[in-house]
């Protein structure tokens, strides 16, 4: 059970992919998501960043890759504030272990989270490999994953193997990144029949996903949203809960 002082409030932002496509747009990107949690360290009582904030990222014993030095000193400035960071992996950043933890004690999620504060039932969560089909994904997904790929990679030299990362990333995002902008009806959205199937069996309030890129503020029950927290590519977009009702926000880019 989460309590929310009077004043205070909880937000929710996803899908940054600092990195891509270039340095020079990730930095502009970096900057306007530094300014929205400046924007926010006012009555920010915890922080949900919901998944893929880096394009790749991968920890290495003793390395981490370089840049975002910007959206780091501001995230542990936020927790020096007592702000409460949730951390989501992501398809892309799911290699993140322990580094954000043990500089701003960044709670780490996994998996999808549940929570209930002021009376609301949240459920919450990236939104990759949720819902049936997309066997393809899911099996890759398992594979990432794995102890043996995590230590394999380890030995391959963060040169080379960030490198070879991005590289596949990038390429992916120009083939199929139009695709995601694209609404494909109530029958074909995966997360609008995993939120329906969820909401059946259990009171939730507001289910809470990025990963899709689209966003979206949709009734899957007289009582349940979806909200799909878009991606900050073209904007910068997020849900806002004052304890009473949720908001879906942008801000200029």
């Amino acid at each position: 059970m989460h309590t929310l002082p009077e004043g205070k409030k909880i937000y929710f932002a996803s899908d940054f992919h600092l990195g891509l496509p270039s340095v020079s747009t990730s930095r502009l990107r970096e900057q306007l998501l530094v300014n929205w949690l400046n924007s926010i360290i006012h009555d920010a009582h915890e922080v949900f960043l919901m998944g893929d904030v880096f394009d790749f990222w991968f920890e290495y014993k003793q390395v981490v890759p370089k840049g975002y030095t910007r959206l780091l000193g501001k995230l542990a400035e936020l927790a020096d504030k007592g702000i409460r960071i949730h951390y989501f992996t992501g398809n892309h950043d799911m290699w993140v272990f322990t580094y954000f933890t043990e500089e701003f004690q960044a709670v780490m999620h996994r998996s999808v989270y549940e929570f209930s504060c002021m009376g609301k039932n949240f459920h919450i969560g990236h939104g990759d490999g949720l819902g049936k089909g997309d066997h393809g994904y899911k099996l890759i997904k398992k594979i990432f994953a794995s102890p043996i790929c995590q230590f394999l990679f380890r030995w391959m030299h963060p040169d080379l193997g960030i490198s070879i990362a991005n590289f596949f990333s990038k390429r992916s995002r120009h083939k199929t990144g139009h695709l995601d902008e694209v609404f494909l009806g109530e029958d074909k959205e995966r997360l609008i029949g995993y939120c329906r199937e969820i909401a059946n069996k259990k009171p939730v309030d507001y289910f809470i996903f990025g990963h899709r890129h689209l966003l979206l503020d949709y009734p899957v029950s007289p009582t349940a949203r979806y909200i799909n927290l878009g991606d900050w590519f073209k904007g910068g977009y997020y849900a806002e809960f004052d304890g009473k009702e949720l908001y879906l926000k942008s801000i200029a880019i």
